[in-house]
């Protein structure tokens, strides 16, 4: 009878275990390790299927944020140089009072808008964490190919 009992006990374990690891095996590795709620939209992709969408999507974001960065760097510098050139040749005359004037009142806008956005400002925040949990492996590929873009 006590060997029948620790049959029953052995075999109860090994279900209980068998059961356990199918119930890792279904469960993705980024549901262990960012919560229930995590997973991505495209679930019927490969990962590197997604590694490849996210990686080439962010290269091209990358490569034309630095193209236009570029520009906009060089098209406000060639401005600003522009002017002080004309402002030391006599071509304009700037008036510093005023210019310093409408600073303080842009700064004092600036200070009662930002108290206003705040809760937007964290809505967006914590919308942008949710998507990213959701979708952790096309977020790594973007952003590896964000960097490569921007170096390349």
């Amino acid at each position: 009878m006590a060997n029948r009992d620790k049959e029953e006990i052995v075999d109860e374990i090994y279900d209980k275990v068998v059961d356990l690891t199918e119930y890792a095996k279904r469960q993705r590795w980024w549901n262990r390790l960012f919560g229930k709620n995590s997973g991505p939209l495209a679930e019927k992709y490969s990962v590197a299927t997604q590694l490849a969408i996210g990686g080439v999507s962010g290269w091209c974001a990358g490569y034309l944020f630095q193209k236009v960065g570029k520009v906009a760097a060089t098209s406000v510098g060639g401005g600003l140089l522009l002017l002080q050139i004309a402002n030391n040749s006599g071509y304009i005359q700037v008036d510093w009072k005023r210019v310093e004037k409408d600073v303080n009142k842009a700064k004092k806008q600036l200070k009662k808008g930002t108290n206003q956005a705040v809760p937007e400002i964290n809505t967006f925040f914590e919308k942008s964490q949710v998507f990213v949990k959701k979708n952790i492996v096309v977020t790594s590929g973007f952003i590896g190919g964000f960097l490569l873009g921007l170096a390349s």
